[in-house]
């Protein structure tokens, strides 16, 4: 089976086995010494780093359009989902909003540490006149701040 792994699998002490992936923008955000030292640990034994097809990124951008998760994934989320995706393999993380996503998209995920999320639905509603849209910031129509909602 593969395997591609969130940033937060390098701040664990968790052992895997297969072949197992990450991307270049999660490497990006191994900041302590630890993880970097997982990080290499893992690369001995095997470890792939490999960009996503860009394909595979409009697929995941549409997926998160579709939970409302679009304006909350990280590029690295993005990243990590489109790899999952293409390569047919499991993702490692406790990201609740990369969960979310990739439920819509088929990707199997296996949390680290925390319970796996259920599948949600965002929508965002304004605050002063209660219309709903598909994305945050201001309304259009009162000026006031248009909030992320469970639906």
């Amino acid at each position: 089976m593969k395997a591609i792994l969130d940033a937060s699998f390098f701040f664990y002490e968790i052992e895997i086995d297969g072949e197992i992936y990450t991307t270049p923008s999660v490497c990006d955000e191994l900041k302590d010494i630890r993880s970097k030292g997982r990080f290499e640990k893992f690369c001995a034994t095997g470890l792939r780093v490999v960009s996503p097809g860009h394909e595979f990124r409009e697929k995941v951008s549409e997926a998160a359009k579709k939970t409302g998760d679009a304006g909350v994934i990280s590029e690295t989320d993005r990243d990590l989902l489109s790899l999952a995706l293409e390569l047919g393999g499991m993702l490692h993380t406790d990201d609740f909003a990369i969960q979310n996503v990739a439920g819509k998209l088929g990707v199997t995920i296996a949390p680290l540490q925390q319970r796996r999320a259920r599948q949600i639905t965002w929508k965002y509603r304004c605050r002063g006149c209660g219309k709903y849209f598909d994305h945050d910031g201001e309304c259009p129509i009162c000026g006031a701040e248009i909030k992320r909602k469970l639906k």
